[in-house]
């Protein structure tokens, strides 16, 4: 009976604090939103002619993202107020393309919603110029139906997607929502030309968005890895500007178990779905072990692809020659800053002209060779990964 008495009390104690949950939650959601109308009420209070005649500008705290919409219909541009202003989103509206492009020379954005169609200046000058003066921000169109064509024509210009009028309440939340997740996926994989000399253990990672180096270990111009022992055998593998740059490895050709190998000839492969890229031996010498559990995992080199996660190791016979080729330390960093350099300049001169301009502020991604073509990815590889 006592142990009845128990349970029960249990469960009534746990039906009592998930009472209380989501009464609290509940009383959290309505306050929030209290907070939201009141913000959107005030915003049409406020007068904001000295930045932009047409301004309209709601925020609210801690927004999802701050949008800035381009409309010449008010209607149109009440809907996004009213919609996304309550769904959490700080929201500046304007009627003309030009008091948008002033807006964001001296505001942060996330995105520049403009409709295709306004006069004096559409849309598609719209997209050009804000992705030219601020690359950094996404731009979508508001189209109709009639236009969508010319609304995916914008988008070679740099605009990162459309969305269709008339649209409901709900279409806009989820439209504007998927759009912010994958700006934020695109954020988190930017990569800044930062390189760091690092000692920390494998379990950790330098900062995201930045190149690492161990400090002692050797950098060949085909960016393989180089870690001696005292018994002369060299432990290679990829190294960090590879790795980043080429995106996820889908597998690894190892090379044979007591074959003869010399500096500058092909040691290992990696392949991203149907394309490889040819690494080069940093060092001559004889291939006595390879790294097995590295192929059967390897997506362990997402986490480092140094230490543990190396490819084979070389029974090396010529060091005292080969070694000062290699780079270690300043040199290696420097080696590294030339490369990202070149790297981002030859991005830019061959991506489309919409996707040129984001390379010039240096920035790069996650995995770029993975979105070239066969021919440009060959170019690459055999600018950046041959000995």
């Amino acid at each position: 009976m006592v142990i009845v008495f128990l349970f029960v009390s249990v469960i009534l104690f746990v039906l009592a604090d998930l009472g209380v949950r989501t009464v609290s939650q509940r009383l959290r959601e309505k306050r929030i939103r209290r907070e939201r109308e009141a913000a959107l009420a005030v915003s049409l209070q406020l007068d904001f002619q000295r930045e932009a005649k047409t301004l309209r500008r709601a925020e609210v705290a801690d927004p999802a993202a701050r949008i800035l919409c381009v409309d010449d219909e008010p209607v149109i541009l009440d809907s996004f107020r009213k919609i996304l202003v309550l769904d959490g989103y700080c929201v500046d509206t304007v009627e003309t393309g030009q008091e948008a492009l002033g807006l964001i020379q001296t505001h942060h954005y996330d995105f520049v919603f403009t409709d295709l169609r306004m006069p004096v200046m559409d849309g598609v000058e719209v997209v050009k110029s804000v992705k030219h003066m601020r690359p950094d921000i996404d731009v979508i169109i508001i189209t109709g139906y009639a236009t969508v064509e010319s609304a995916v024509d914008c988008m070679k210009h740099g605009a990162m997607d459309y969305v269709q009028k008339p649209f409901t309440e709900d279409e806009l939340r989820a439209f504007v929502k998927k759009a912010l997740i994958r700006r934020q996926d695109r954020l988190a994989k930017q990569l800044q030309p930062k390189v760091h000399i690092t000692h920390l253990p494998e379990s950790q990672r330098v900062r995201a968005g930045e190149f690492a180096i161990p400090g002692g270990v050797l950098i060949s111009a085909g960016h393989c890895w180089a870690s001696m022992a005292q018994d002369g055998s060299v432990k290679v593998g990829l190294d960090d500007f590879a790795k980043k740059l080429i995106g996820p490895v889908d597998a690894i050709d190892f090379p044979t178990v007591g074959m003869a190998v010399k500096a500058g000839q092909p040691l290992f492969s990696i392949r991203q779905k149907n394309r490889r890229v040819q690494f080069y031996a940093p060092v001559s010498g004889r291939v006595v072990k390879v790294n097995p559990a590295l192929g059967e995992d390897c997506e362990a080199l997402d986490l480092t692809p140094y230490q543990k996660n190396w490819v084979c190791v070389i029974d090396a016979d010529n060091l005292d020659v080969e070694v000062p080729k290699l780079r270690i330390g300043k040199s290696a960093v420097a080696l590294y800053q030339d490369d990202l350099e070149r790297f981002r300049r030859l991005m830019g001169e061959l991506a489309p002209k919409a996707d040129a301009d984001r390379y010039q502020d240096g920035t790069l991604h996650v995995g770029e060779l993975e979105q070239l073509g066969d021919t440009q990815w060959d170019r690459f590889a055999a600018e950046f990964f041959r000995a």
